[in-house]
């Protein structure tokens, strides 16, 4: 991995899709651009949170390029509890420069232990520590610091050129003052290259590590794959932003410089080399030293408690016997019979016994403490299992629900049961899942929306055009093809000829051809990757 003689280099503090505002990059894209250029590896810093880490890695690792996962986070000047700001000279802070409420520091993660600090860090900055940002604290450092390699961050780092003026400015000298396992040896101070905010950051940021005596590595923000700012990246900031702005504001967010992007080695070392020699050859040091992994298919569901001599299949059978009699006081006929025998079967043969017997758990000790639950929503409502153990209050035979719907041994997937609880006591439900079935194996998840077709086209037009966008994204939505099946086609669909609804698209192709604000909308794609490759045009998408 290492080369400190030769011309590769290893991006470290790169932005990936997942930060919207920052990352205008495609992962396959940037893989592939990076694998063109010989790079060995790449970092993805996301702000504030690691939502992206296993695409990355799974998506690099495919493309044989290195993964790096790391995260730029928010450290709170003081502790993470506090929900205040912070004065400095009788100054009172403005939201546009909050750098008194937290400043950025960028952590990789040196191994799998590592990258599960940053899972725990990123988790607790954002449930203990969420003012303006997620931010985390010295005390959290300290405690999950371990496997974590430390930088100083962007120029709204500590000690960056964008920091506060003050004794705030100088609270990182030479990371002696870093927490627990981040001690001076783990720490890499970075040094930005020239920004339209501060034509001498990268100069200034070498002198002071060459001052603080600490090991030194260039790092890059490359919110884009190639040269210069395009017209798609541009209106993705805007749009991503959610503040209304149209790319006619001078106002908006936006990258007004040209070096947001996937620089090669060869650019890198031009433009460090002469004022830090080592500097590029550093980042290689750092890539050898990193390997994260992550473990597929892994088994980590909680484990049902059951009684002496029985397994969590022969209890399950047991406790749908004993449900079915009590809703069933006056006997089960066959009907219902079959089904439950049915679903039995089939939900041992995909080795979900367990699962149904923790939510049956949840759902009775939430009615035995007074927490109001649902009936049931979904999917789920068709199983007739579900209705015996008390998931579900809804009788699937009675009201003909399918329990196919719901479970298929033709789909492998987790049952998707819907526990709806009063929300005002939802943390009760939490702890007592927890405290019960171990911290290990329970975690809050999230759900990612993506920009849908019909959406991505309203929001560009609107930040192209402002108030008349929204007459052009109707022309453009209504002479997109119907769903099938509750989707729509893609974008892409509509112009490539080998999509198997393209010929459905022909109106909007026309529609395309005919009207030059549809053309500025949106360009088929590939178009402006090509030209913009070549450092050339920037077309409109």
């Amino acid at each position: 991995m290492s080369n400190p003689s030769g011309d590769s280099f290893v991006h470290l503090h790169t932005h990936t899709e997942f930060s919207m505002l920052d990352g205008a990059a495609r992962l396959d894209d940037l893989f592939t651009e990076a694998v063109r250029m010989g790079m060995p590896a790449l970092a993805m810093t996301d702000h504030g949170n690691v939502f992206g880490a296993y695409e990355f890695w799974r998506k690099a690792r495919a493309h044989g390029i290195k993964p790096i996962i790391g995260m730029e986070g928010y450290l709170a000047p003081g502790s993470r509890h506090e929900r205040k700001r912070v004065t400095l000279g009788g100054q009172q802070v403005s939201d546009a420069n909050p750098g008194e409420m937290y400043t950025h520091m960028t952590l990789l993660a040196e191994n799998t232990e590592g990258m599960h600090n940053l899972f725990r860090l990123s988790s607790l900055a954002s449930l203990e520590g969420y003012y303006y940002k997620p931010r985390m604290d010295r005390e959290l450092l300290e405690t999950y610091g371990k496997g974590i390699i430390a930088t100083t961050g962007c120029p709204s780092g500590e000690g960056g050129p964008a920091a506060p003026a003050g004794p705030v400015r100088r609270r990182l000298p030479g990371g002696q003052r870093l927490p627990g396992h981040l001690r001076q040896g783990e720490l890499l101070l970075r040094a930005d290259g020239p920004r339209h905010r501060d034509r001498e950051a990268g100069p200034a940021a070498a002198v002071r590590a060459e001052e603080e005596a600490g090991p030194a590595g260039p790092g890059h923000q490359r919110p884009c794959t190639t040269p210069t700012p395009t017209t798609p990246s541009r209106t993705r900031c805007c749009s991503a932003c959610r503040t209304g702005k149209t790319l006619a504001d001078p106002n908006r967010f936006k990258f007004d410089g040209r070096d947001f992007y996937l620089k090669s080695p060869a650019e890198m070392r031009h433009q460090w080399d002469p004022i830090f020699p080592e500097a590029c050859d550093n980042t290689l040091l750092i890539a050898d030293r990193v390997h994260v992994e992550f473990t597929e298919g892994q088994d980590l569901m909680p484990r049902a408690p059951v009684p002496e001599g029985e397994t969590e299949q022969s209890w399950l059978v047991k406790e749908v016997e004993r449900g079915l009699h009590r809703r069933f006081p006056n006997g089960i006929t066959e009907q219902y019979r079959r089904q439950v025998d049915y679903e039995v079967g089939i939900i041992i043969q995909m080795g979900f016994p367990g699962y149904f017997l923790v939510v049956a758990d949840l759902i009775q000790h939430a009615k035995s403490v007074g927490i109001r639950c649902g009936p049931g929503r979904g999917s789920a409502a068709g199983s007739l299992v579900a209705y015996a153990l008390g998931i579900t209050d809804l009788d699937p035979i009675k009201h003909k629900l399918i329990f196919e719907r719901f479970l298929n041994p033709e789909r492998i997937s987790m049952p998707d049961i819907d526990m709806d609880f009063d929300e005002r006591r939802r943390g009760e439900m939490i702890r007592y899942t927890t405290e019960k079935y171990g911290e290990d194996r329970i975690a809050q998840i999230i759900t990612y929306s993506t920009i849908k077709a019909k959406a991505a086209i309203k929001d560009s037009a609107r930040v192209l055009f402002g108030q008349p966008g929204y007459s052009v994204a109707d022309r453009i939505t209504k002479a997109m093809p119907a769903p099938v099946m509750g989707k729509d086609i893609p974008l892409a669909g509509v112009f490539d000829q080998s999509h198997k609804r393209y010929s459905e698209a022909s109106e909007v192709r026309a529609l395309y051809e005919a009207d030059p604000q549809v053309r500025r909308s949106w360009t088929p794609p590939g178009a402006w990757r090509a030209s913009n490759g070549s450092g050339g045009s920037t077309r409109p998408a």
